[in-house]
């Protein structure tokens, strides 16, 4: 017999206990900065659903919080007070990555670096520095991420366009960008897209916008299908066809320091986390078959 309420529960269990077995591990890791200069796109809330939804397909993920505001160390359970080894310290070289990555409670196969209220006062220390638009490069060297062991590299970054972000596209071959679907969606996407090729000109030649997430769709305006028309004729098949709805759940889970799919796993907003993470995956092994 169907109710709403046994369709939930089967959805809810589908995501605690994935029918379709891990896919597997990809040959090549890959690193992702996620940046919107735009303030309240979901930057820190696509970054820790889409980690935890890797890490269901049976990914490894390290998300590195390079915002002063610590949402995303919050998100994922992990210490961020003052004086707790976090990316603070390893931009400056005092120690290593490994040493203040953690795991998330969320899962062991999530990692998060996380940010302290230290990072504010980074990039005005940033700038006297040797190198300093390659700091986290040098964090994220490629023995240490095979020292941890991982599949995935997400970098959320804080809401401008200042030394930390472009730490993390330097240090990063692929950008993804959150973009909600309202009217003021594109303002500001053109200057986002002229730092990245600057830096791509000049600092890093690997790098490019590989996927774009459309956040808080909401279906019942016409607005919503303007926008996300606009932006997937204008990106093509860079566009992930998973679209994240507006939700209360995905807003309410970080004051329980969880990601919504801990918090609610049945939810619209965990099941569409859940399709993208897939779609990433699919699309990196689909990619790798053909090389």
């Amino acid at each position: 017999m169907w109710t709403p309420i046994a369709e939930e529960a089967e959805r809810a269990a589908r995501v605690l206990h994935p029918g379709a077995p891990s896919m597997p591990r990809p040959a090549q890791r890959r690193i992702l900065t996620i940046a919107n200069q735009k303030g309240g796109v979901g930057k820190t809330t696509s970054a820790v659903n889409l980690a935890a939804g890797l890490t269901s397909f049976g990914m490894r993920v390290l998300v590195i919080d390079l915002d002063p505001q610590g949402n995303a160390s919050t998100a994922l359970g992990v210490e961020h007070t003052s004086g707790t080894p976090s990316v603070y310290e390893c931009l400056l070289g005092e120690i290593a990555l490994t040493d203040a990555a953690v795991e998330s409670t969320q899962s062991p196969d999530l990692l998060c670096v996380p940010a302290t209220i230290d990072l504010a006062g980074a990039e005005i220390e940033l700038v006297s520095m040797v190198a300093r638009e390659q700091r986290l490069k040098q964090a994220l060297a490629p023995h240490i991420l095979d020292e941890l062991d991982v599949d995935y590299v997400l970098v959320d970054c804080p809401p401008s366009l200042g030394l930390l972000t472009v730490n993390a596209l330097v240090a990063t071959s692929e950008v993804l960008i959150p973009i909600q679907c309202e009217y003021y969606a594109l303002e500001g996407l053109g200057q986002l897209l002229n730092n990245i090729e600057l830096v791509r000109a000049h600092l890093n030649r690997d790098l490019f916008v590989s996927t774009i997430l459309l956040t808080m769709y909401d279906g019942r305006t016409k607005l919503a299908d303007q926008v996300t028309n606009e932006v997937r004729q204008h990106f093509g098949e860079r566009v992930l066809r998973t679209v994240i709805p507006r939700s209360v759940k995905v807003s309410e889970a970080p004051g329980f320091g969880q990601t919504v799919l801990a918090y609610d796993p049945g939810s619209r907003g965990a099941m569409s986390y859940m399709d993208a993470a897939r779609e990433m995956v699919t699309a990196q092994r689909e990619a790798e078959s053909r090389q």
